[in-house]
């Protein structure tokens, strides 16, 4: 199942984040859900820093980045937002 922080819930809400750009994303983690293969879309693993106890992964789409970790079957969306925005809260 693919879960989203309130964060998020509340700036599509709100229409910060573009409509046609959410189902764009949600569709891409609504089939990474169903199929388990990273391998369908543009993911890779973000370098954290050392005792950072999760792994953290981004999905592009366009403009717009997705970042994300794995529990159990669940898939976490932390930030989803435009490049410049969500690389500037994860350095």
């Amino acid at each position: 199942m693919v879960r989203y922080e309130d964060e998020i819930v509340k700036k599509i809400a709100k229409r910060q984040i573009p409509q046609d750009i959410f189902i764009h994303i949600n569709n891409a983690f609504m089939a990474l859900d169903l199929t388990k293969d990273m391998n369908l879309f543009d993911i890779k693993q973000l370098k954290m820093s050392t005792g950072t106890e999760r792994i953290y992964y981004r999905l592009r789409k366009s403009k717009c980045r997705a970042i994300f970790y794995l529990e159990g079957n669940d898939i976490w969306v932390v930030a989803l937002d435009k490049r410049e925005v969500v690389y500037k809260k994860w350095q």
